[in-house]
């Protein structure tokens, strides 16, 4: 198998540390971000310029001002397109975007906008996808709007769940955009999700609790725990290894 036909892994990495490891464990492509508790947010200009110094494989970042839903209103539409625009001012490869109206529907006006915004960058468009009214007729809007491909877990709690669905919508799609997989990979169950989804695009954030080196600890302070996860360049090994056999 050569390198164009060898199945890809993109690791979602919510810290610069964490796209420092999916790096050095052999991830082809990653995803940065903020926030994966919440889905992940935009990550900070810091943390993007500085990987993009450090990394040499493809870097796609997150733009998303907040957790929650995909329906935008002017201020953070505003935001997005500023953090597009730094995105291309930094020499990213590409931005990971989503916006949906109240109906469910994909809004085209506010993903065209970012998309413009974008110029040469590659765009995926990411798991608003899995909350539309109608994949199908989300299907057709993705694909009218240009973007490369999209991350979804077929509209289910994980991509395992939903490999049916994605299945069927790569048959829709008949390879006018890509699908890649995400949401609950796990280096156990990532060939399968592969070949039941009939995809050659996987996503992991292949995390690992930290635990933080810090000596002293208050232990009144609830929710502000010393101690965190973040991606593990053993366990991206792994899902590489699995992926590829």
């Amino acid at each position: 198998m050569n390198a164009i036909d060898r199945p890809l892994l993109e690791v979602s990495a919510g810290s610069l540390a964490s796209a420092l490891a999916a790096r050095d464990g052999g991830a082809d492509r990653v995803e940065l971000c903020d926030n994966l508790a919440e889905g992940g947010t935009t990550p900070s200009y810091g943390a993007l310029a500085v990987a993009r110094d450090k990394l040499r494989i493809p870097l796609y970042v997150l733009i998303r001002p907040r957790g929650g839903d995909f329906l935008y209103d002017d201020a953070e539409r505003a935001a997005m397109l500023a953090d597009v625009e730094a995105c291309v001012r930094l020499g990213c490869d590409g931005v990971v975007i989503g916006a949906l109206d109240a109906d469910g529907e994909v809004d085209a006006a506010v993903c065209g906008e970012l998309i413009a915004a974008a110029g040469p960058l590659g765009v995926t468009f990411h798991r608003a996808f899995d909350a539309v009214r109608d994949p199908g007729r989300a299907l057709e809007a993705v694909i009218a709007l240009g973007c490369e491909r999209i991350l979804t877990s077929g509209a289910a709690a994980d991509a395992y769940s939903g490999a049916a669905r994605i299945a069927q919508w790569g048959a829709q799609a008949a390879g006018r955009i890509g699908l890649m997989a995400g949401a609950g990979v796990t280096p156990e169950n990532i060939a399968d999700v592969a070949r039941r989804a009939g995809v050659r695009e996987l996503h992991a954030s292949a995390k690992a609790p930290r635990r933080s080196a810090m000596r002293y600890r208050n232990q009144a302070l609830a929710g502000l725990s010393p101690d965190w996860s973040q991606t593990d360049a053993q366990r991206v090994r792994a899902l590489v290894q699995a992926l590829r056999g």
